[in-house]
């Protein structure tokens, strides 16, 4: 099942499998479903399911300046590897208005699994795959030092969200937004 719904940043694609949110992006994402076939699918069902609702709600929420708590987090299914999975639930617990480096999220990650090493870069590229933006936090996922970082090929989208979120983001280079 699929659904839009309208925010401050864009309109954004919801997908679930009848129970849990599987993707949550805006609709000009690289990974993002066709949104016209969205719009088609919404008109064929006049209910939705919950799960829906309760997105629209904690998105309402967090674009109102408020913190959603963990009790307000719509049931999330997305689809993922064992290690996407892993490094997604990392992003998850990185609180609201602070920023964590991939070199950190690997180095936490690698702590867990019981020490060794672990690639920022495929930290990175789990990250990237994330397909429940904004509730799975990636937008808080910066670049060593002052890099600033990827997302979801908008990095103008990742610092008004940032700035919701009171992060000064005079301390990232910043590229042209």
């Amino acid at each position: 099942m699929r659904a839009t719904v309208e925010t401050p940043i864009g309109r954004m694609m919801m997908a679930s499998d009848g129970e849990g949110l599987t993707e949550l992006c805006l609709e000009d994402w690289w990974w993002a479903t066709d949104h016209q076939a969205v719009l088609d699918s919404n008109r064929e069902s006049d209910s939705e399911p919950d799960v829906f609702r309760i997105t629209r709600e904690w998105l309402t929420a967090y674009f109102a300046g408020e913190r959603p708590g963990s009790d307000q987090v719509p049931p999330l299914h997305p689809a993922g590897t064992p290690f996407q999975h892993e490094v997604w639930n990392l992003v998850a617990e990185i609180p609201y208005g602070m920023t964590v480096s991939y070199g950190e999220l690997a180095a936490e990650l690698a702590e867990r699994r019981g020490g060794g090493r672990m690639a920022a870069q495929a930290v990175g590229g789990a990250v990237k795959r994330n397909p429940v933006t904004i509730i799975v936090p990636c937008h808080r996922v910066v670049g060593s030092g002052r890099a600033f970082g990827g997302y979801g090929g908008r990095l103008d989208i990742k610092a008004e969200l940032l700035e919701l979120e009171g992060v000064d983001l005079a301390r990232f280079d910043l590229p042209n937004l």
